[in-house]
């Protein structure tokens, strides 16, 4: 593991990262979901494609990458981007997972690898909506000491600016980002997924010029156990855009 420090609006970013394969002349960048870090990614991929040379990064506020400031997913993209090229990283393949989809796909690699990636709004179910209301009931009652029966799951525990950051993140529609990619990309998506559905896969792959979905058996961390073949899709597909 290594860590690089870099400015940015006038705050300071400690990024940790850690490089496997380094001789490998392909590099391949994985950018963790919310709530996640790199060595998750790690643990899923680090054993598979031995062909790259594997970039896993903390993103700033997760696992051991610091943040004292409110971002947006924006921000998220500039700071990764001056990242590597600190490191003198290429973009081109980066994979993303929920919430990294969305930053990877701001990045504009040569390929894009979506793993289950967020970025297309998905409804709320009844009893999120009324207890979403129900809060807001309380706010404007002065009740908000009740707060944290209320703060989803991905929020609870952050510090004042990361809960700011989710704020801002969590509900974004990324079809414009998504219609504006004009690489290859590859997305991934669980069949069983609730997080970030596999309808959404298809709806995220009609907004590109050339994007091909594979479906996986299991959830929002369907990876994990099925690295391997997400690891040959990855192949495949890197293979064919070399070859043009």
């Amino acid at each position: 593991m290594a860590v690089k420090s870099l400015q940015y609006k006038q705050h300071t970013f400690s990024i940790s990262y850690e490089i496997i394969n380094p001789t490998a002349h392909i590099d391949l960048i994985f950018l963790h979901g919310w709530g996640s870090h790199k060595n998750l990614m790690k643990h899923a991929f680090g054993a598979h494609l031995q062909q790259f040379r594997h970039i896993y990064i903390d993103m700033p506020g997760f696992g051991n990458s610091t943040c004292n400031m409110a971002l947006t997913t924006e921000d998220y993209a500039t700071i990764l981007e001056s990242f590597l090229s600190m490191i003198e990283a290429d973009k081109t393949v980066i994979l993303g997972h929920s919430f990294g989809g969305k930053v990877a796909t701001l990045l504009q690699p040569d390929v894009l690898i979506l793993v289950a990636s967020a970025g297309i709004l998905v409804p709320k179910p009844f009893k999120i909506r009324a207890k979403i209301a129900l809060f807001k009931v309380l706010k404007w009652t002065g009740l908000t000491q009740l707060r944290r029966f209320f703060v989803a799951p991905d929020a609870q525990g952050l510090s004042q600016p990361m809960y700011e950051t989710f704020k801002s993140v969590v509900n974004e529609d990324f079809s414009e980002k998504f219609r504006a990619y004009k690489g290859k990309a590859l997305l991934c998506f669980g069949t069983q997924d609730t997080a970030t559905p596999l309808w959404t896969a298809h709806k995220i792959a009609a907004l590109m010029s050339a994007a091909r979905v594979v479906e996986f058996d299991g959830d929002h961390y369907f990876f994990l156990e099925q690295a391997s073949s997400v690891a040959k899709e990855i192949e495949k597909t890197v293979l064919e855009s070399l070859k043009h």
